[in-house]
């Protein structure tokens, strides 16, 4: 190869990391937002640090905190951003200093329009001021929502282009999560516009699905998107995926179990652990962000046993960076496939009737043209799959195996 041709091999594998280097894998961590809502407190972020540094979820791979809307507390004589003195009494850099002691990274809000959801203090016409303050300050990531904006995409992707550019010019490297809920198609636009994850759907409710079947996704923010409402937008979003940039389905709901609060409402009543762990399967199978919400200063058994999955969580990170696909859907039973980075498939057979059931399939049908070494990666028990499979699986539970070819 000549010079010049191995030069350029260089560039575009060093522009490649470079573009690459935030977010190569889905984000991990805690979302403040549905157990504190807009009351989340300083004293509240110490304690959710102490617990993942103690609990084992920062081992397990958690390793950012990301607080949500409710920290703001106006701006001072300079127009610079500041946190609720009342809630954070400290600052916001020596809560930085301190997240950052105990081995985690720290998220904050903000939103393209003058004020956010909850109608608190946002950066509009700010964009280069607050993103100097964010990175003196120490944060590693900036959920940026889009409440109070309009309606169409050309907005949209010039006020999040317009604050990644100033993110980018912060002087640190942070994370830029574009929360626009897809009303506007993210997923054709928001890497370009620099960000590294973007929701896809409505906010999800702790519930496993709408009771009002959407007539577009649009629909979920009235009658309030369940997890298999979000699933079925995002089984279709898999060619968009990829180191560097991934579909954002929103929050875990795990352990919450019917807690009062955003989650709570149009109809999030809870669920039970199979559907829960069928959430925390599916969300690792399509290489999502995961973002826990429930209490995990007090996480209850099951709850620990479905976050802290190491089989799942090492599908979720797999560096080859592939969504999984939905490749086989008939009545009652839908099958999604995820290509692994060592030659391993992962599969996730899901359940979405309200009744146990059998199902069986030939593995052609499913995409899976080998024989393979099967584990569970719930049960971790291994078995042979050849030409056929059949199995029992409980109604609303999926069934994870990580295959190897024989």
């Amino acid at each position: 190869m000549k010079k010049t041709g191995i030069f350029f091999v260089l560039l575009l594998a060093a522009g490649l990391l470079q573009a690459q280097e935030k977010a190569p894998t889905p984000p991990m961590g805690y979302m403040t937002w549905n157990f504190y809502a807009d009351k989340i407190t300083e004293h509240d972020i110490r304690d959710i640090a102490d617990a993942m540094s103690a609990n084992g979820l920062l081992q397990a791979g958690f390793n950012y905190i990301f607080i949500d809307d409710g920290w703001q507390g106006g701006r001072d004589n300079k127009n610079n951003m500041i946190p609720d003195p009342k809630k954070f009494p400290s600052g916001m850099k020596a809560l930085c200093d301190y997240v950052h002691s105990k081995g985690l990274k720290l998220g904050i809000y903000s939103d393209a329009a003058q004020l956010t959801c909850a109608g608190y203090t946002a950066s509009l016409g700010f964009e280069d001021q607050d993103a100097k303050t964010f990175a003196a300050w120490g944060i590693d990531y900036l959920k940026y929502d889009y409440c109070d904006a309009p309606d169409d995409w050309q907005t949209a992707i010039q006020r999040y282009s317009k604050m990644a550019n100033a993110l980018a010019h912060s002087g640190r490297d942070i994370v830029f999560g574009i929360c626009e809920w897809g009303n506007r198609s993210p997923w054709l636009w928001a890497k370009k516009s620099g960000g590294q994850l973007w929701r896809i759907s409505a906010d999800i409710r702790d519930k496993w699905q709408s009771k009002v079947a959407p007539k577009e996704p649009n629909d979920l923010h009235r009658t309030g998107a369940g997890i298999l409402d979000v699933l079925d937008i995002n089984t279709k979003l898999s060619t968009y995926a990829a180191p560097g940039g991934w579909n954002d389905p929103d929050m875990l709901v795990v352990g919450l179990y019917g807690r009062k609060g955003p989650s709570g409402d149009l109809g999030g009543t809870g669920c039970t652990d199979i559907e829960y762990q069928s959430q925390m399967s599916l969300w690792c199978l399509l290489a999502s962000p995961l973002m826990i919400s429930c209490d995990v200063t007090n996480m209850n058994e099951a709850t620990k046993k479905i976050l802290y999955n190491k089989d799942l969580i090492d599908i979720d990170q797999d560096p080859l960076g592939v969504q999984g696909e939905s490749k086989f859907r008939k009545d009652n039973w839908q099958v999604v496939v995820k290509p692994l980075a060592n030659g391993d498939v992962a599969v996730g057979i899901l359940n979405r009737g309200d009744q146990p059931g059998t199902f069986s399939v030939a593995l052609a049908d499913m995409g899976l043209p080998f024989a393979y070494q099967a584990k569970d990666v719930w049960s971790k028990q291994t078995s042979s799959w050849n030409k056929a499979l059949t199995l029992k699986i409980d109604a609303h539970e999926t069934k994870v195996y990580r295959l190897h070819k024989k």
